[in-house]
């Protein structure tokens, strides 16, 4: 048996080693607990190309903290590419070690929520989750080719950001009993304000893949169903995410819950719109004259994006789509035609102005009901301004 004195100096190791080294807990176990929010979403949730300091969620997160008096724990599981996917997709939660700047399908947004019930201790103590989707369900190239029309991209809209928002939001609220949720939609990636130079001509026909047997679009043509293809999108879009949004409060508040679902409607206007004057979109890093040499050689002078994280995104690409050994020639035109793609994600995303237009719709809508929610400190005063 060892001596007294070493059994007590073992003891009064151990407790100071429990004392200075805390250990690890689940999300949202801290006493004295903060406010708990989570993000889930597609690269517009994310925010594509933004630092994080610069995020509409991050400055959602900051709003919080000075208006309620108490401190905000954000835990982001949205990532670029993400679909809404289905609830029991097996799937549905892989490829979560990847950097959001990846775009990808997976984790799905209910895939995201999964993870997000494992992540939890108690997921009744999420107190707001912010959320998007639907636009990579139609497939967002889609909206850059010519070829659709308006009734197209109408009933895609309808069917892709309807029922299945509608569901995902239902999962949310019933996985987080006490979370409020504010839904952001979408906006017009072009417009009548959108530049109508050389360079964007050449970028629409890039993306233009007319019917074998119909009439080709000319450029005047090509321009005109492209600005009423972004204007559907964005109408049709937002009016079902709203509805969808309404649907699922309706449904809570009728069975006694306080207001708890809403939708953020950020309001871009035609001049925010991509290549615009006042443009709150990422696009492309590049002078008139390497614009010229990038029509003129068919693109093998490269093209460069504006946003923040171009540098960190292009060495992610590069890992994730290296050269492979014996890769066929078909092979290689995919891979680089993929690479060129990771590289320009973020063109056509929020850019700071642009969070910052998500963060402000998102704050006038929290602005309504902070004083019923039970997240102001006693001592906190009300909220008088967005984020």
């Amino acid at each position: 048996m060892p001596p007294a004195k070493n059994i007590t100096l073992a003891t009064l190791l151990t407790f100071l080693l429990a004392t200075l080294v805390p250990a690890q807990s689940p999300i949202g176990a801290k006493p004295g607990r903060a406010l708990n929010l989570l993000v889930l979403g597609d690269s517009i949730s994310w925010g594509q190309g933004l630092r994080d300091e610069h995020k509409h969620w991050y400055l959602v997160k900051a709003w919080l903290e000075q208006n309620t008096g108490r401190e905000v724990q954000s835990h982001v599981l949205a990532h670029s590419g993400a679909v809404i996917g289905l609830p029991d997709d097996p799937a549905g939660s892989s490829n979560r070690e990847l950097d959001g700047e990846l775009s990808r399908a997976y984790p799905t947004i209910n895939g995201q929520l999964d993870i997000a019930l494992k992540d939890y201790a108690d997921p009744s103590q999420i107190d707001l989750v912010l959320v998007d989707g639907c636009i990579n369900d139609l497939d967002s190239r889609r909206l850059l080719n010519a070829v659709n029309t308006p009734d197209n991209i109408r009933e895609l809209a309808q069917a892709k950001c309807g029922p299945p928002m509608e569901a995902l939001l239902t999962r949310i609220t019933n996985s987080f009993i006490n979370a409020s949720v504010v839904v952001t939609g979408y906006y017009p990636i072009l417009s009548e304000k959108t530049a109508n130079d050389l360079f964007i001509r050449a970028l629409a026909k890039r993306f233009y893949t007319p019917i074998a047997e119909g009439p080709r679009l000319n450029d005047k043509a090509l321009r005109a169903r492209l600005i009423a293809i972004s204007r559907e999108w964005y109408h049709t879009s937002d009016q079902m995410l709203l509805v969808a949004a309404g649907k699922v409060d309706a449904q809570l508040r009728a069975e006694g819950s306080k207001r708890r679902v809403l939708f953020a409607d950020v309001g871009f206007a035609p001049e925010h719109s991509f290549a615009a004057s006042k443009s709150r979109l990422w696009g492309f890093d590049a002078s008139a004259l390497r614009k010229f040499l990038i029509v003129l050689t068919l693109g093998r002078v490269q093209l460069r994006t504006n946003d923040e994280r171009r540098r960190q995104r292009s060495d992610l690409c590069e890992l994730q789509y290296a050269k492979q050994e014996s890769e066929t020639p078909g092979e290689e035109m995919n891979r680089e035609d993929r690479l060129m793609r990771c590289r320009l994600a973020a063109v056509g995303h929020p850019n700071r102005k642009g969070a910052a237009m998500y963060a402000d719709a998102v704050g006038r809508l929290l602005k309504t009901f902070l004083p019923e929610s039970g997240w102001l400190n006693k001592s906190s005063a009300p909220a008088s301004a967005g984020p």
